[in-house]
């Protein structure tokens, strides 16, 4: 069989980033009457490009049947909603956006973000491909059009609802197999005198971090500064500044102008570039070597969960979220070893988790069963989730999270949000 093409640039990937064996889709949440049938396990093996040094994982599934009716709501996470609101705070005014103003968001979720846009009495609109996901943004009095974006798409919302000032595409530009046509459709939806902004976790903090639970096969590409800048430019489109974020791990938010338009680059695109190729970024050698540190947490949290097994003590999930099951796959951790996880997410109470067969209730249950230990799934979240589990220490519970590495927190009593 011959080797996939890089989807930026269509040389042959032939070098590997990191291989973590098979996994069910992340977000494939079983109900108890599939427990008995099979389940597809695609490849998680991630190349990345010797010619553009692209990151990605070959779209072993498509992206219609990940997108369209999905089990992720935005808005079960406080912090997130907080995020969101700050951004369009800030947005607004650096842009000066106003009543005239239009404003679209692009994987708009349950209009999480755009609802504080909505608020201010700006024009919104939503492009979201689950038709379960916008209905709750619909009720949110977020408009949303259901739908995949891509040129053609950016094109025909721009014809029927004009050019917006503000585009926004927080953690979606991974998330997008033909990366060149989604921005493509970014640059179509954008006034040419309008910003473009997009959130994405940011490799090099992936690596620092070992953050490898967020690859899984929804996320097709793992992007530093230049490989965004290199997606970006094919679509026409430049970036002219970048923040640090410390969400995902560590995130960047970029923002964009049209290249015929656009402004010099501020000194923190220049910075950030600059830390890339310190860390060997801007090399294809510089991608070593993360496949050991991958083994160093399996191995962590493997011990760990034996160790607790043979001392008879129980430890369950927090958090049902996608990322969380790559790691429980990629560690063969089953049932006899986390009892159940809990999750916010009426959609995934009553369900087990894919290739696990880990069930999943609502967050009373913790109470009720009083587990030695839990297990932050959303490890990104930590302080937050820390702070709404402050109980658990009244009977003796301990928190734990397995990335960056294993570690018991040792008070959960004086963590704020």
């Amino acid at each position: 069989m011959s080797a996939p093409t890089c989807r930026l640039c269509r040389a042959e990937l032939v070098d590997t980033f990191v291989d973590l064996g098979m996994s069910p889709p992340c977000e494939s949440y079983l109900t108890a009457d599939q427990l008995d049938s099979g389940e597809v396990f695609y490849p998680l093996h991630v190349r990345v490009c010797a010619r553009c040094l692209l990151v990605q994982l070959p779209a072993y599934i498509d992206a219609e049947d990940i997108f369209s009716h999905y089990a992720y709501f935005s808005s079960y996470s406080d912090s997130w909603v907080a995020h969101a609101k700050s951004f369009v705070e800030d947005a607004v005014d650096r842009l000066s956006l106003d009543a005239g103003s239009f404003v679209v968001e692009v994987a708009s979720n349950d209009g999480y973000l755009l609802q504080h846009v909505v608020q201010r009495g700006i024009r919104a609109l939503g492009i979201e491909p689950a038709a379960n996901v916008a209905e709750a943004a619909v009720e949110k009095g977020v408009p949303t059009e259901v739908t995949f974006l891509g040129e053609a798409t950016g094109a025909d919302v721009a014809a029927r609802h004009g050019a917006a000032d503000l585009v926004v595409a927080n953690n979606v530009f991974a998330h997008v197999p033909d990366i060149v046509d989604f921005a493509t459709g970014l640059r179509r939806l954008v006034a040419d005198d309008g910003m473009v902004t997009i959130e994405i976790p940011h490799l090099l903090r992936l690596i620092e971090g070992n953050e490898y639970d967020t690859i899984y096969h929804e996320h097709y590409s793992y992007l530093s500064l230049l490989t965004t800048q290199r997606v970006l430019a094919a679509a026409g489109l430049t970036v002219v500044d970048v923040e640090e974020l410390p969400t995902h791990g560590g995130s960047l938010r970029t923002w964009s102008m049209p290249a015929e338009r656009a402004t010099p680059p501020s000194d923190a695109v220049a910075s950030v570039l600059a830390a890339e190729a310190a860390a060997g970024l801007h090399s294809l050698s510089g991608h070593a070597g993360f496949a050991r540190a991958v083994a160093r947490v399996r191995n962590d949290l493997v011990e760990f969960l034996v160790e607790r097994s043979r001392r008879g003590e129980t430890v369950v999930a927090y958090g049902a979220p996608g990322k969380g099951n790559t790691l429980l796959n990629h560690c063969g951790v089953r049932a006899d070893q986390i009892a159940f996880a809990v999750d916010r997410n009426p959609f995934k109470q009553g369900k087990f988790l894919p290739g696990t067969h880990i069930p999943v209730f609502p967050p009373e249950r913790l109470a009720e069963a009083r587990p030695d230990y839990v297990l932050i799934m959303p490890w990104n979240l930590r302080d937050e989730i820390a702070h709404q589990l402050h109980d658990v220490r009244s009977w003796g519970g301990q928190l734990v999270v397995a990335l960056p590495q294993l570690e018991v927190l040792p008070n959960i009593e004086g963590t704020q949000p």
